[in-house]
């Protein structure tokens, strides 16, 4: 499934052909931004996590912001907990290091971070360990279907206020 689902699924707006399949891993923050040649901040990582009794949500980030649990309970009214890699890819159809808000399995909530509109494009990952697309926030915003933008990161802010 995984790669070729999200294949599917760009083939909706004709992106297909722009998923870029790469020779070496991009599994991690670090490897995704080598391999592509841009700094760790514009990957777009996605986070799986579980809910209070409801289906998992999806949180899609920058590569450099870390998870702010008092902004996640205050966000969505519950505690981030992540999904074991058994869960996420059961419920993504997507391995860890490949996991992307496209092609899913199941129907899952989407949201994207604030995190990400510092920069023109992003990263996100394509269903495999070796894969990426370069989307704006307005793509990624569209190709996910996300609910809606969230502030529920940290440590993004402290870099950008220490480079102006």
């Amino acid at each position: 499934m995984s790669i070729e689902s999200v294949k599917e699924h760009f083939r909706n707006w004709g992106r297909e052909g722009d998923i870029m399949e790469f020779s070496t891993s991009s599994a991690t923050v670090q490897e995704a931004a080598d391999t592509i040649g841009v700094i760790p901040a514009r990957i777009a990582k996605t986070l799986s996590f579980r809910g209070e009794g409801e289906d998992p949500i999806l949180v899609v980030a920058a590569g450099d912001a870390k998870i702010d649990n008092k902004k996640f309970r205050h966000t969505f009214g519950f505690k981030a907990r992540m999904l074991s890699p058994e869960e996420v890819l059961e419920q993504t159809g997507h391995v860890i290091g490949g996991v992307c808000p496209f092609g899913l399995k199941k129907k899952l909530d989407v949201f994207l971070d604030v995190s990400l509109k510092r920069f023109h494009t992003v990263f996100p990952a394509c269903g495999s360990t070796n894969s990426a697309i370069e989307l704006t926030n307005e793509e990624l915003e569209q190709y996910s279907s996300a609910k809606d933008w969230v502030d529920v990161c940290k440590g993004w802010q402290e870099e950008v206020q220490q480079a102006q």
